[in-house]
C-alpha cells in the first residue's frame, strides 16, 4: 500500500521518508561566495522564468524502489494552477492509487487494501513531522523551489558552477537550493535533519522549453532513513497546457478511512 500512496502523494515523496538518512558531505570543489545584492537578482531572475499556465497536463512513467522491492508504474497528473491536482497511479493499465490535492484539502484511495483518507495539510503534516502545503506539492511537479525563495535568508555560494542558497532560518532543518547560472532554474534541492540523521535529495534534469516557459521533464528523489532508501524516478513523457480537464475523484465504496492521528 505504501509505495502507492507514495508515488499518488507526490509532495509526500519527498517529505514522507522522515526517518534516518546520512548528513550531507561538503564538496572539496570551489566554492565562491556571492553578495547579497547578487542572491536578490538570482531569487527575482528565478521567479521570472516560472511556467505561465492555467491547466497542465502530465502523462509519466515512474518509478518507486526501496531495500525491498522495486515498482514501475504510469502516473496521470493535471494540474489547475493554484486550485487543485490530481494524481492517478496506474498498473498494467489499472488504476491502483488516485490523489485530489487542493489548497485546504488532501484526499487519496488505494487500491491494494481498499483504504483512503480525507483530511487537510495539518493533520498530515503532523504524521510526517515536516511542514506540507499545497504550493509545495505544485512547486515540485513543476520544477520550482519547494519554498518561497523570496521568503527566506540565506548564505550565498557558488559550487560546482551552481548558484546555491542555504536557507539560515533553523540549525535543525538544513535547506539547500541549488539553481543554474543561466536561467535560475532549480537543479538540485537537499533538505536534512542532522539530528535526526534525515536527507532528502531532489533532482531536475532534461529541461524542455514550450511558450509557457521550461519544465524539467525528469523528476529523481531521493531518501535514506532507518529503515532504508528510497528512490523515486518521474519520467515526463506526454505534456499539454492550457487545455480544458476534467478532476474526476471518488472513493469506490467499501473502502476503509484511514485515521491520522
Amino acid at each position: 500500500m505504501k509505495k502507492y500512496i507514495v508515488v499518488v502523494l507526490l509532495s509526500i515523496f519527498v517529505v514522507s521518508c522522515k526517518s534516518k538518512a546520512v548528513a550531507v558531505q561538503n564538496s572539496n570543489k570551489e566554492v565562491k561566495e556571492i553578495s547579497p545584492k547578487e542572491e536578490k537578482k538570482i531569487i527575482e531572475n528565478h521567479y521570472k522564468n516560472t511556467l505561465d499556465f492555467s491547466t497542465l497536463y502530465i502523462k509519466a512513467s515512474a518509478r518507486y524502489a526501496d531495500e525491498k522491492q522495486s515498482q514501475n508504474v504510469t502516473a496521470e497528473i493535471k494540474i489547475e494552477k493554484d486550485k487543485q491536482i490530481l494524481v492517478s497511479v496506474r498498473f498494467l493499465g489499472i488504476t491502483m492509487a488516485k490523489a485530489l490535492i487542493t489548497p485546504t484539502t488532501v484526499s487519496y484511495y488505494e487500491k491494494i487494501k481498499s483504504t483512503y483518507y480525507e483530511g487537510d495539510f495539518t493533520s498530515l503534516s503532523q504524521w510526517l513531522g515536516t511542514e506540507l502545503n499545497y504550493s509545495k506539492v505544485q512547486n515540485l511537479l513543476v520544477g520550482e523551489a519547494l519554498d518561497d525563495l523570496r521568503d527566506g535568508k540565506y548564505t550565498q555560494t557558488i559550487v560546482e558552477n551552481l548558484l546555491r542558497l542555504d536557507d539560515e532560518k533553523s540549525a535543525s532543518l538544513k535547506k539547500s537550493f541549488y539553481l543554474d547560472t543561466e536561467k535560475y532554474l532549480v537543479q538540485k534541492e537537499e533538505i536534512s535533519q542532522p539530528a535526526q540523521n534525515i536527507l532528502l535529495q531532489i533532482l531536475y534534469s532534461d529541461n524542455k522549453v514550450f511558450n509557457q516557459g521550461t519544465l524539467p521533464t525528469t523528476v529523481e528523489i531521493n531518501a535514506i532513513q532507518p529503515k532504508g532508501k528510497t528512490n523515486i524516478n518521474l519520467n515526463y513523457n506526454n505534456i499539454s497546457f492550457n487545455e480544458e480537464l476534467s478532476f474526476p475523484y471518488s472513493v469506490p465504496s467499501g473502502y476503509k478511512k484511514v485515521i491520522i492521528k
